[in-house]
């Protein structure tokens, strides 16, 4: 795979999405060119980083932690296996195919911004995009990986539980 490091879109990519029915904005996050669309669950935390835990934790380990939560939903809740990381930022079934992106911010030590994950999300947008950059990945999402429709609604709960746990404390 190979990671695309500029994000510069261009005014004909952004007429090109437009003209397949996507909308296009953009924003301050870190990370490149995304989608978003129905059957994807969008969380975006807010943390203030240095109050977040006994000590103060950077924007890295931040980072790892919300994968750790993506992770613990899709191996212990859903079942799936190889799930992990990879060299490239995001949650990954197997080397090549990416379950979830993450793109954050940081202004003052709070986060914003926050982590896509694919319940039962149409794929075929990818077709249209190179997903934060990096040719060759493939999307996946965890009703591909499961064999069956796994809505957003299930997953909420099950993610919830996995922030709680992982962050050790309350989400409301």
């Amino acid at each position: 795979m190979h990671c695309i490091r500029s994000k510069l879109y261009s005014q004909e990519e952004e007429t090109r999405l437009k003209g397949l029915g996507a909308d296009f904005f953009r924003t301050s996050r870190g990370g490149l060119i995304t989608f978003h669309g129905p059957g994807q669950l969008v969380m975006y935390p807010i943390f203030d980083l240095k109050r977040i835990a006994p000590r103060p934790i950077g924007v890295r380990r931040y980072v790892e932690m919300l994968e750790q939560v993506i992770i613990n939903c899709a191996t212990e809740d859903f079942h799936i296996s190889n799930v992990g990381r990879t060299q490239h930022t995001g949650v990954w079934v197997g080397e090549n195919r990416k379950l979830a992106a993450l793109g954050i911010a940081v202004s003052h030590g709070v986060s914003y911004h926050g982590l896509a994950l694919n319940c039962n999300t149409d794929l075929g947008w990818y077709d249209h995009v190179v997903g934060c950059g990096i040719e060759g990945a493939e999307a996946t999402s965890l009703s591909r990986e499961c064999h069956r429709d796994v809505s957003i609604e299930e997953t909420v709960p099950k993610m919830v539980e996995q922030f709680a746990s992982v962050f050790s404390c309350d989400v409301a």
